[in-house]
Parts: structure tokens; sequence; C-alpha cells
């Protein structure tokens, strides 16, 4: 199928190779079944629901979209029939296929309900059946009951429950809670709890299915932004409701409502805690809360009790820089002991009771399962590497994974589901024990020759890599650097697939340096508190220190009179400030979808690095943060990308920074990518960008 294909091509049919491959899994409490989402090949964006059986080691297939919808299914006729809130769950996701991109299942993952074009359709996990259910459509966010009982789902910013045995019982003209104003709804995840926390629901079952703890979201004090599509002016904007660095967020509560639709109000100081972080509900116990103080200095893990709504403190965190968010707690063993993350001397550590239990010197990054077996977890220590343990009840503390690699887990109980992503193969390998799941995804037509690297002062993760069939005498080699660079997120990992761009990049004739400095993961918590206050410094400063370690590691290699660097969204911001700030260094920038101005991006993210009030007593930090007081000094080749339809870092951000440019008599290049959000997976738009960045460099270092 690749025969001929370039690279470009491929990387965006394939949706840098990600369709095709098993993902997404859930796996049932009773340890029999495990559901996930798989397209029937590595070009194909429709993916499908499947199961497999642990007992009888097979898997098959549940919901395939093509049998369940009129005709071939695809992002645009689905887009069309489907809710603004399945929409904006798509982009906070990254989710650019079509079908069945997220499900939800029972307890025992014996049914699995899931939307499709707005219908809501309920999957029988154990005989096969598949059915659509006459509810209010479009449907977001169904959930089926732990027992299987019931569905509930969101309609029109409103919570809404369905007997699936007894359809016509189904109150089609009223929701369980919501109420007639454009302003609250019910169920939903607030814009900085999907983007920024990592919250994607509003709504969460008791064990016992009796009741529902639902969040409240009031917008009406968060202000308006607009959206337009300059290429279609007949078009409304879309009005969104951005809460911008120093800025009123919404305001969230929660409430347990029962299944006649009563409600009680869930109590805490919201003043001092306005951040709904996470809800867990373990069975026979009262369900947990987690909230966090608005400079995320303090965060709260409270007890909810279900009859009054009164709340009382379980565990109390603080720090006087800022507490990251770790997926997967607060949760609790069935003896009750709590399950936490925090620091000790440094290391993110497993806690449990306030005993640390993970080894030491392993900053853990997740906890994926807590049940009667232990706790599965993940954890690095080495941070280009990520690893799979299970802390048992008993104390014993197994490593799950050895291979060197990336790993991730999907657990409940005694059955884990291992992903795995190494320097020696392609794609992820997923297995649950110790059979393999089948994957679809395609094999690239490049494969990368990656030397990673320790250097510099602070040493520094990096990565090198060369044009296939690079010869000595070749040297030296004009240089591109392709970071990321910027806080939750790494590019300097020990698998494969992570480098098949840069690769692409180092063919076309140059020497790619991929680089992850202070803020990036999984290097303690000195490390990623580095950027506190000033989010450009550190981070351009380790990029320089990368190149100039790459330089001495191999003499002669590169050509330090011609270096390019090129990013995306941070990646963006830090390659825009390179050229700004350092054109002793760089000699040309490519910046997609760049934060320019932090005072444009939102609060829970700009506000845990340069404080809550930026145009007041932290002023001098948003300033020295920000591009356009730099507009004056651009004295090399720029060009700015950013989609105009992205409700992320919004496109004011590049246009202001062109604005201010241009007042500064500076050229530059701008190209404004028509209907594209903040990701691009558009085929032709994420294979024609690849192909002009690199154009626009060449020229840049005078390569053509």
């Amino acid at each position: 199928m690749t025969d001929g294909i370039s690279f470009p091509r491929q990387y965006a049919r394939t949706q840098r190779f990600t369709l095709g491959a098993p993902r997404t899994f859930s796996v049932g409490a009773s340890g029999e079944r495990v559901a996930f989402l798989r397209s029937r090949s590595g070009s194909d964006r429709v993916t499908a629901l499947w199961v497999y059986d642990v007992a009888t080691r097979t898997e098959r297939l549940v919901a395939d979209p093509r049998h369940l919808l009129d005709g071939e299914p695809s992002a645009a006729q689905e887009s069309a029939r489907e809710s603004p809130q399945e929409r904006a769950r798509r982009e906070r996701a990254r989710e650019s296929a079509c079908g069945v991109t997220a499900y939800a299942v029972d307890r025992d993952a014996r049914s699995a309900a899931f939307v499709l074009a707005g219908a809501l359709f309920l999957a029988d996990l154990v005989h096969g059946d598949v059915r659509e259910l006459p509810v209010e459509t479009p449907a977001f966010d169904p959930r089926p009951a732990p027992d299987g009982s019931r569905v509930a789902f969101v309609h029109n910013g409103a919570v809404w429950v369905v007997d699936p045995d007894d359809p016509e019982r189904y109150a089609g003209d009223r929701a369980l809670v919501g109420e007639d104003d454009p302003d609250v709804t019910w169920g939903l995840a607030e814009f900085v709890a999907a983007e920024e926390m990592g919250r994607l629901r509003g709504y969460w079952w008791a064990p016992d299915a009796s009741r529902l703890l639902v969040a409240r979201v009031d917008q009406s004090r968060v202000q308006r932004w607009h959206v337009a599509d300059p290429a279609d002016p007949a078009r409304e904007p879309v009005t969104l409701a951005y809460p911008a660095a120093g800025t009123a967020n919404p305001d969230v509560s929660l409430a347990v409502v029962d299944l006649a639709g009563a409600h009680v109000p869930v109590r805490w100081d919201r003043e001092a805690f306005p951040y709904l972080v996470e809800v867990t509900w373990a069975p026979d116990r009262a369900p947990l809360l987690l909230v966090q103080s608005r400079d995320q200095r303090r965060k709260q893990v409270l007890r909810v009790d279900v009859t009054s709504g009164v709340t009382s403190l379980v565990h109390a965190a603080h720090d006087p820089v800022w507490l990251d968010i770790v997926p997967g707690v607060p949760a609790e063993l069935p003896d009750g002991r709590l399950v936490w993350v925090g620091h000790v001397d440094g290391v993110r550590r497993l806690l449990v009771d306030a005993v640390p239990v993970s080894p030491e010197g392993w900053q853990v990054r997740e906890v994926v399962d807590v049940s009667s077996a232990g706790v599965v977890f993940t954890a690095s220590e080495e941070p280009t590497e990520v690893h799979v343990w299970r802390w048992s009840t008993g104390g014993d503390l197994d490593r799950l994974t050895d291979e060197p690699g990336v790993h991730a887990a999907a657990a409940a109980g005694e059955v884990v589901v291992r992903s795995s992503a190494s320097m020696t193969w392609f794609g992820t390998r997923t297995r649950v024990g110790e059979i393999r799941l089948a994957s679809h995804a395609e094999t690239p037509v490049l494969t990368p020759s990656v030397t990673l690297l320790r250097g510099g002062e602070r040493d520094l993760r990096i990565a090198l890599l060369l044009p296939t069939g690079f010869a000595p005498e070749q040297a030296p080699l004009p240089v591109l650097l392709d970071p990321y660079g910027g806080p939750h997120a790494q590019r300097v990992l020990a698998a494969r697939n992570a480098y098949l761009a840069s690769q692409w990049l180092a063919d076309q004739g140059f020497a790619v340096v991929v680089a992850d400095g202070r803020g990036t993961p999984a290097r303690g918590r000195a490390w990623e508190q580095a950027v506190a206050g000033d989010l450009a410094t550190p981070a351009l400063e380790d990029q320089v220190a990368a190149l100039s370690a790459v330089a001495a590691a191999r003499p002669g290699l590169l050509d330090l009179t011609r270096v390019a660097i090129r990013g995306w969204s941070f990646g963006g911001y830090l390659a825009a400030l390179a050229v700004l700030r350092r054109p002793d260094v760089f000699a040309a920038a490519v910046a997609g979808a760049a934060v320019t101005d932090f005072r444009l991006y939102d609060t829970h993210y700009t506000e845990r690095y340069l404080g809550v009030d930026p145009v007041g007593a932290d002023a001098a930090v948003y300033d020295r943060s920000s591009l356009l007081a730099d507009a004056r000094g651009l004295r090399r080749p720029l060009l700015l990308i950013h989609g105009l339809a992205d409700d992320n870092v919004v496109a004011a951000h590049t246009l202001r920074l062109s604005s201010a440019l241009l007042a500064a008599g500076r050229p530059h290049t701008v190209l404004p990518l028509s209907g594209v959000t903040h990701m691009t997976p558009q085929e032709h738009v994420a294979e024609n960008l690849l192909l002009l960045q690199v154009d626009f460099v060449k020229r840049a270092l005078g390569m053509t």
C-alpha cells in the first residue's frame, strides 16, 4: 500500500501513524473483557469498537460505524449532526478520527455506550448486539450505570437518564437535571478542565447506580470571544466563553442528584478552591473530590456526605510554587487507605496513607488502577523512558515492563493491558497478559536513525538525527532544531515513532536536534518549577545549550552559521522567541500556533507559571515572557503559521505579533490556515505544511 508514497503524504494520511492501532482501553472489573477502539487499516479514519475476551484470548468486532450509519462515515458528516460539546471534546482530546472515538462501559464491561453523529447507541459486549436508543439528540458523553441498568447522557446542557430495557419509560420531555439558562450547563466539563486539567467529563455515577454527582457550570461572568472564518464572511462567528489569564473563571459547583431529579448541593469553600479537578467514587465508599486554589499552590481532597452535601477534609497539600495534577489520584484502596502522589525530597512518589511505596528515585507519572490487588502506576527513572509498576496491598513492588522504551497501561484488578513503544520497532505493541492485540498501523516509508545524547551543565536529554546515508564528507550540515520545550510534554523519548517527522526533516539535508529543557516532565520538582515566573529564558537557554552540547560532542558536524528552529504551540512560541532574542545563534524560524502574549492564554495554564494578576502585580512577569515587545529586534526570517479556527491558541496571538512586527518595520511571513484549529487533521494541510516549512527554511539558510 505504501509503494511510491512520500513521507509527508503518508504521515498525514495515517494521522501520524496512529490509525489502525488499538487504543482507548477499558478493562472490566471482573477481568473477563477488555474493550478498545481500532480502525480496519492504517489509513482508515473510521474507528470501531472491539472487545477482547480474556478467557478465550480472542478479539471480535462489536460496533462498526459503517453498519450503524447510512453510508460511509466521515468527519464532515458527523460534525454536521453532532453537538457543539462533541466537537469541543474532540478538539480538547486532539481527536481527528471519526466513527466511535469515545465510549464508556459499565463496571464489568458488559455494555458500552457511545455516540455516532449525535445518536446514542448501546452495545452488548457479551453477545455483540448494538442498538440505537430513542433519546433526545444530539446526545453527548453517554455513560452506563455501573450495573448497566441505565444510561445517562448530556443533551442541551442538561443530564438525562434512560432505561435501555424499557425505552418507553424514558422521560423524553424532561431532563434529570438542567436549567433554562444559556449560561448554565449541567454534566459538562468547562474549557480549562478539559484543556488543562485532563477532566473531560462533568458527571459521575454512584457505584450502586442510585444517584449521580453532577457538575454545574455557570459561564455568565466569563468574557466572550468570537472566532470568525474570514474565508466565509457569511458565516456567523463562533462565540467562546474563554477565561484568559487574570479574567473571571466560570463558577463550577457540584450536586448529588437522585434518579427522581432531586438534588443536594455539595458544599466546600469554592471561593478558596474554585477548581474542581477530579471526582472519584469507589464501591462502598463516599465520593472524593479534588479541589484546587486559583494560584494552584493548594489542593484539598474532600469526602462528600451524599445525604447532606457536606464535605470533610481528607488530605491537604501545599507547595510555594505550584502543585501539578497527577492523573489517577486521589483514589482509595478497598480498606480505605488514600492513594496519592506527592513530592518526597523533590521526587514525585506514590503514597499510600502518606507512606512512599514507589521506588526511590523514580518519578511517578500516572496512577492507572487501584483495586484489592493493589496499585498499577507508571513512572520514570530515566526521563526518556516510562515503565509500568504494580504495588500490591501486601507491600510487594513489581515492575511489569522491562524492555527499554515508553510503556503505558490500562488495568482492573489482575488484568493489565500494556502498550509499548521502543527504539527497536515501529508503532505501539499492545498486550493483554502475553497475548498481543493486532495492529493495522502502517509501516513508515523511512526509518529514523537516532542518537540519544546527554549534554550541557544541566545534563539535557537530546536526540540527534542525520540524513539517511550521511557520509562524514558531507559535514558540516545546516542545523534544524525541532523542539516542543515546554511544560507537560516531552520530545526526547526512547520510542522510534517519536522521530519520524524529525528524520524526514533530516533527510532534506539537515542535522536535526531535538532537546527537552527545564520545565519538561519527569526530571523532578526543581527542574519543572525552574520556569516559574519566566517561561522564556530557561527554555531558550536550554535549546542553545543543547545545540552547543551536540557541537562539542560531534566536532565539525554542525554548521553553526546556518541554524534554524521550528515548532508548534509552545514549540512555536520557542521558535519565534529564538530568532527574536538570540539572532546571534538562530538564522531562521518557523512558528506554528504560537502563544505570543500569555495575557491571551487561559487561566489555569498561564497563571500556574506567571501569576494571577497579569495587569497588576504580575505585569512585569507577563511582559518578560511575551514576544510583542521583542518585535523591533527581529533581524532573521520568520514564518508565522496559525489556524484561523483555533479556539485554544486563538489566531490573535499571531496577528498581534505580526502587527507589532509591521509597526516596527520588520519583514516577516504569515501563513493563515482557513478552517484549521489547533490541530491540523486535514490531510492536504498536514502534508503541505511540512513541505512549506522545509522550503522556507532552505531559502532562509541559502540551501536552494
